[in-house]
C-alpha cells in the first residue's frame, strides 16, 4: 500500500448495508476538502461496466479508485480512504498501523471474516427506492 491516492477518491459502498452506509456517511462528514465522493453501488442507477469491475467483486468488498483510475479493494481501500485525513488525526495513525507487519494480516482476516457475514447483517429500507444515498455524489 505504497501508492498514495491521487484525489478526489470514488468510494464505492453499498448504500442497503446498515453497517457500511453509516461507516462512508462518518468518513464524509470528516472530509472538508472534497478529498472524497461517494458511490451508491445499490442504487439501480449504478453501472459496474464502466470500471471493468462485476457487481458482484463491487459488493463483496468495498472498491475505492481514485483520478488516476487506480484501483484499492478491501483493507487497501481503507487505507486509501485514511489517506485523505492529516497523519495527525486518528485515521493517519490507523493510516500508518495497518501497514505493520504484524496488524496487516490481522486486519486482512478480519475484513474477510466481515466481507463473509456482510450480506446476512440489517440492510436500510429508509428510503423510497430502498436504498439511500449519502453524502456526496459521484
Amino acid at each position: 500500500m505504497t501508492t498514495k491516492p491521487n484525489f478526489p477518491i470514488q468510494i464505492f459502498y453499498d448504500g442497503s448495508c446498515i453497517v457500511c452506509s453509516t461507516e462512508i456517511e462518518h468518513y464524509l462528514r470528516q472530509d472538508h476538502g472534497g478529498r472524497l465522493k461517494s458511490v451508491n453501488i445499490a442504487s439501480s442507477e449504478f453501472n459496474p461496466e464502466p470500471f471493468n469491475i462485476t457487481l458482484a467483486a463491487f459488493k463483496y468488498e468495498l472498491h475505492v479508485i481514485d483520478q488516476s483510475g487506480y484501483i484499492y479493494r478491501g483493507i487497501e481501500a481503507f487505507w486509501a480512504i485514511w489517506q485523505a485525513f492529516p497523519a495527525s488525526t486518528i485515521y493517519g495513525i490507523m493510516g500508518t498501523m495497518i501497514n505493520m507487519p504484524v496488524v496487516n494480516p490481522i486486519a486482512r482476516l478480519f475484513y474477510k471474516a466481515f466481507a463473509f457475514i456482510r450480506p446476512y447483517l440489517p440492510k436500510k429500507h429508509d428510503c423510497e427506492s430502498g436504498t439511500c444515498n449519502i453524502g456526496k455524489k459521484h
